[in-house]
């Protein structure tokens, strides 16, 4: 590959990189979340991100590795929340069960806990969550369904929930022990 085919690669690159932390640690622009680019703007972006003719420059690579790493902050007061309980084991299950648990949890802080979200670390695992805020001092519920499917023996699951809390994640974990149901002779 030529010499200044590879610079143009960089430089497309750079741009990208930068396009994408700018959006990151912006939100966007405030012109509702929106990103407005102008060809002068991709310019400035690109000129400033890679000078292919000074060797010091930064790498697109370099760009990406020394930006810091946040995680995405909730922009709602911060509350606290308390789970009575934060783990279950199902005992012995079957592969064809459905298995539900219900984590009760309470706003413990001053502020109105937001759910943003809450993910199962696999589909079998299925969380439901309160979509509308929790004041302070009211409890709420996680319903929590688990379904094996083909999986057997020991199993742990988790349910991380994102909200407006220190720390921002939570985790709930469930256990179970899933004995293999037999196939049906035809």
């Amino acid at each position: 590959m030529n010499e200044q085919v590879r610079n143009y690669l960089l430089i497309g690159v750079a741009a990208l990189t930068v396009i994408n932390t700018i959006m990151i640690f912006t939100g966007g622009s405030n012109d509702g979340g929106r990103v407005i680019e102008t060809p002068a703007t991709q310019t400035a972006l690109v000129e400033s991100a890679v000078d292919p003719n000074n060797p010091s420059s930064q790498s697109p690579l370099e760009l990406t590795n020394n930006q810091p790493q946040e995680p995405k902050r909730s922009l709602n007061p911060p509350t606290s929340i308390a789970f009575t309980e934060m783990e279950h084991d199902f005992g012995n299950i079957s592969q064809d069960s459905e298995n539900k648990k219900v984590f009760k949890f309470t706003n413990t802080g001053d502020n109105p806990l937001i759910i943003q979200n809450a993910r199962g670390s696999c589909g079998c695992t299925v969380p439901k969550y309160p979509k509308e805020p929790v004041a302070p001092g009211e409890s709420g519920e996680i319903e929590v369904v688990y379904k094996p499917g083909k999986q057997k023996g020991n199993q742990s699951k988790t349910v991380t929930i994102q909200a407006n809390t220190n720390p921002e994640q939570t985790v709930l974990k469930i256990n179970a022990m899933v004995e293999e149901v037999a196939e049906a002779a035809n």
